[in-house]
């Protein structure tokens, strides 16, 4: 009897109440971040931003270096024209990264999070990277025919790809590259896509035998 009364004492008269100490529970929020799947948005977001300073960052240090101010005025004009498709490329892959963000809302779902994700980066960055070369290759292409099919180094120079610009100029590859940067994009596209539905699958098969084996046990 006397053990029952302690025992009633305890736990009824004189409750468990389990606290967080501020110097072991201020990080809660963070974990409880950390825990669900809008944190993997933070990598799109993060791709659209460089997206948008990307162009930004190219006239600031062409303006910084001089450049313009030595050249003639071919250059200056097919700097510009590749400038302007270099911001419209940038400006799709801005709207890429800043669409796909939201799918990440349907995977955190799942009981596998961080494989899918990871999948449908690797898979948008390759969307990206295939969608820049084929644009700009196919434009700055097009610029070099106009206008500087006999100094294409000095135009690539600016980049920091002047030895590109060398091969353009003395084996003469611009019809080349109008061809070859969308044909290069598009398989970059489907090569990055095929790895990510593979990665995919696996993720898709790990759920699903996890619900087979719950199912199972009940």
């Amino acid at each position: 009897m006397a053990e029952f009364d302690v025992d009633q004492k305890i736990g009824k008269n004189r409750p468990y109440h389990t606290t967080e100490s501020p110097f072991t529970g201020f990080a809660k929020p963070y974990f409880d971040f950390l825990g669900r799947g809008k944190i993997y948005s933070i990598a799109y977001v993060f791709m659209a931003i460089v997206n948008l300073l990307i162009p930004l960052a190219v006239i600031f240090v062409v303006i910084e270096s001089g450049f313009l101010q030595y050249s003639g005025a071919r250059i200056v004009v097919s700097f510009i024209l590749s400038w302007l498709i270099i911001a419209f490329a940038c400006w799709i892959g801005f709207q890429l990264w800043w669409y796909r963000k939201s799918i990440v809302k349907k995977i955190q779902t799942a009981d596998i999070i961080a494989t899918p994700v990871l999948s449908e980066i690797f898979q948008t960055f390759g969307e990206w990277l295939g969608t820049l070369i084929g644009i700009i290759g196919a434009g700055v292409g097009i610029i070099v025919i106009i206008f500087l099919r006999d100094s294409a180094d000095y135009l690539f120079s600016v980049y920091g790809i002047k030895f590109l610009g060398f091969a353009i100029k003395f084996f003469d590859l611009s019809l080349l590259i109008i061809i070859a940067a969308p044909v290069a994009g598009f398989f970059i596209i489907i090569i990055f896509r095929f790895i990510a539905e593979q990665i995919r699958i696996l993720a898709s098969i790990a759920n699903s035998t996890k619900d087979i084996a719950s199912k199972l046990k009940k």
